[in-house]
């Protein structure tokens, strides 16, 4: 696999708390350049980045991020919001009680009501791979499947633990037809991005793929 068709999988990633716009603005110039799939940032900088691409990368952002118990209303404007404002994808995370309740009809309603909202845009769903047990992890494949979502994603990259090869694993064996899998979280070196693709994942949420690509090229 060529760097180019693993970085066409990347949404290359920019989460922190302290990020400012010089920094947004850094990862959506290395993100056009290297052609990755989007970028992803916070809520506060889509309408800024969707601006200054002018349509050369997606934005894609977060929702209910990190934590996942903001309620659906909340998040379902959010979602509207970010939409308004430019993004193209929208990753957002589950209400972890919920799924660790087995209020499995909530979490369900409340990815459908994203998705509702997102239209024809993409929906990624976050269930925070290390927070849960395997049975949670196969029940998340059933439930994000039948509530539409376009992606399952692994992790937010601010627990405990990121992406798992055997995560990965997990989800190509239990997501139903159209479901796509991302990888997030820990992702460092091209090797491993290449390994979770052969797993059976199509995306990488990483911020530092690209920056591997540019320091080999210096």
């Amino acid at each position: 696999m060529t760097q180019q068709e693993i970085l066409r999988c990347v949404d290359h990633t920019l989460l922190a708390q302290t990020a400012t716009w010089a920094d947004i603005q850094a990862i959506c110039d290395d993100g056009a350049k290297y052609g990755v799939a989007s970028v992803c940032i916070p809520p506060c900088y889509v309408r800024q980045a969707a601006g200054y691409l002018g349509g050369r990368v997606p934005v894609c952002t977060v929702i209910g991020f990190p934590n996942g118990n903001s309620t659906t209303a909340a998040k379902v404007f959010e979602a509207r919001e970010a939409i308004q404002n430019g993004a193209a994808e929208i990753d957002m995370v589950i209400n972890l009680g919920w799924l660790r309740g087995r209020e499995f009809s909530l979490v369900e309603e409340e990815i459908r009501a994203l998705k509702a909202a997102c239209g024809e845009r993409v929906l990624k769903v976050i269930i925070e791979t290390c927070l849960l047990e395997r049975e949670e992890k196969i029940e998340m494949c059933r439930i994000v499947t039948a509530a539409g979502a376009d992606f399952i994603k692994t992790s937010t990259g601010f627990s405990t633990g990121g992406a798992t090869f055997e995560d990965v694993e997990l989800f190509a064996r239990y997501v139903g037809p159209g479901v796509k899998i991302k990888a997030a979280g820990g992702i460092g070196s091209l090797a491993d991005a290449e390994r979770f693709l052969e797993l059976g994942a199509c995306r990488l949420g990483t911020s530092r793929v690209v920056r591997l690509v540019k320091e080999g090229e210096v």
